[in-house]
């Protein structure tokens, strides 16, 4: 049975509420998934799901967005100057940059709007306000 501690193996499918499937261990071929339960891996909603499952167990809930992504923040979009951005990189609407953090780590962000002197980043993670149905089905456990 999983609990704080546990080795997870699982493949999991995140569905959004208009049925586009986010993400898909299976259909896209991917490895399933490996994780510790508590160590900060996952997101937390997620890993509540799997909590009391045991190996061959499926099951299937939604989240509400506070429990997956959660809420997209005004403070994560910022305008940022025309200048910061490689001059040979072609900008675009739409377009998602990678940005390097102060401490080494690289986040994407979305590029909403390109004006004469600036360019409005969306630093929310894409799936931030999406209620999302997790399916999992658990293929290993192995205890604490």
């Amino acid at each position: 049975m999983i609990r704080p501690g546990s080795r997870v193996r699982m493949h999991v499918r995140l569905c959004l509420d208009d049925g586009t499937v986010a993400d898909d261990t299976r259909a896209d071929g991917d490895e399933p998934v490996t994780f510790t339960v508590g160590a900060g891996e996952l997101l937390p909603g997620l890993e509540a799901v799997v909590m009391g499952l045991a190996t061959g167990d499926r099951h299937t809930v939604t989240l509400p967005p506070e429990q997956a992504y959660g809420f997209a923040s005004p403070r994560a979009v910022q305008t940022l100057p025309r200048n910061d951005f490689p001059p040979d990189l072609a900008l675009a609407e739409g377009l998602i940059v990678g940005f390097d953090t102060p401490t080494g780590e690289q986040i994407p962000g979305l590029i909403r709007r390109i004006g004469e002197d600036g360019v409005t980043v969306d630093f929310n993670h894409p799936l931030a306000g999406q209620a999302m149905t997790v399916t999992v089905e658990i293929l290993a456990v192995d205890p604490p």
